[in-house]
């Protein structure tokens, strides 16, 4: 499924549509938010949290001119899964500034030591960052875009009920942990 034109609302509609239902939309947005390790923060999305994010976009810039949505459009509904994937916006989050720009130094590459493996198959690394590199040779940025692509095959033991797992090895962040059942299910439906 992917965002169109079609399904942004004009602002004055999106403001009512937010007041009723926030809480379910935060809701969910929660329900597909997987952490690993004590920094790493996996917020896979779907068709509703880009949308959300694309309309809280326009909300806060106060944008209504047609091409700005169509710009933001544009940025954000590659993130909608397509079926045979996962998407996932994954965040390193320390509170601390001091331990965050040390740790972002330390965790490059991190985005491509990040997997999903899935009972009885090899380990899907994450491709990440598609649009634009976001690390340089000193330093790698606390948010990253994750698609992770699956097998016909795969996909059919996740819907099955393989047990999954999140995990990274890189060498300065190892950690792994099973998707819990709730958050599971909720991605089962971006397989088709």
């Amino acid at each position: 499924m992917s965002i169109t034109r079609d399904d942004i609302m004009t602002l004055e509609a999106y403001s009512k549509y937010r007041k009723q239902n926030k809480d379910d939309i935060m809701a969910h947005r929660q329900l597909r938010s997987v952490r690993l390790g004590e920094h790493m923060n996996m917020q896979f999305e779907s068709e509703l949290t880009i949308r959300y994010q694309i309309q809280e976009i326009l909300r806060v810039e106060k944008q209504f001119e047609e091409q700005g949505i169509l710009d933001e459009i544009e940025v954000y509904a590659p993130l909608v899964p397509d079926g045979s994937n996962w998407k996932a916006t994954m965040l390193l989050e320390y509170t601390d500034v001091e331990e965050r720009k040390k740790a972002l130094t330390q965790l490059i590459g991190i985005q491509d030591r990040t997997y999903i493996e899935i009972d009885g198959f090899k380990r899907v690394y994450a491709i990440a960052d598609e649009d634009l590199p976001r690390e340089n040779d000193t330093k790698t940025s606390a948010v990253h875009f994750c698609r992770f692509e699956f097998s016909d095959a795969a996909k059919q033991a996740i819907k099955a009920g393989a047990v999954v797992k999140l995990g990274c090895d890189h060498p300065n962040y190892s950690a792994s942990t099973v998707i819990p059942l709730k958050q599971l299910e909720s991605l089962k439906e971006d397989l088709n």
